[in-house]
């Protein structure tokens, strides 16, 4: 029989750690591994800061990446600390797809995530990561609203 798992994927958001907690408790209660992945954003020199050598693109990619794995880290600690599991996991691009990528591959039970909650013009803008997945993904997706 598979191993059971909880996907959660993190933005290290206030929304987010609504939903870890609530990830945690649900991978404690079925004795189910605590799935954590976070997407970062593939970094964009803006237009008008002109040229943006490779140096500098390579610095600004690791400095993400290092405070990343540090949050992750702290996650995984908090995680083993209540007796769960977890394991995590650190991909590079658009949230929605490498979260619904992630589902496809570790095939878990649930998706536990975080929403901000925006409606009206900042949702049209900033369009919905939940949203997204919840319309792809290929199990049950729980959203938790940020506190």
């Amino acid at each position: 029989m598979p191993s059971r798992s909880i996907l959660h994927p993190t933005d290290f958001s206030r929304a987010s750690r609504a939903a870890f907690e609530k990830a945690l408790a649900m991978a404690k209660a079925g004795h189910s591994r605590l799935e954590i992945v976070h997407v970062l954003a593939p970094v964009v020199a803006l237009p008008a800061e002109g040229y943006v050598s490779p140096q500098t693109y390579e610095a600004l990619t690791s400095s993400a990446t290092a405070w990343a794995q540090k949050q992750m880290d702290r996650l995984l600690k908090a995680a083993r600390a209540r007796g769960v599991r977890a394991r995590g996991t650190i991909v590079e691009g658009a949230a929605h797809d490498r979260i619904v990528r992630a589902a496809r591959s570790l095939r878990p039970e649930i998706i536990v995530m975080g929403t901000h909650g925006r409606t009206g013009l900042p949702r049209l803008l900033l369009g919905s990561v939940a949203a997204r997945v919840i319309a792809s993904a290929p199990c049950p997706v729980l959203t938790v609203r940020g506190r």
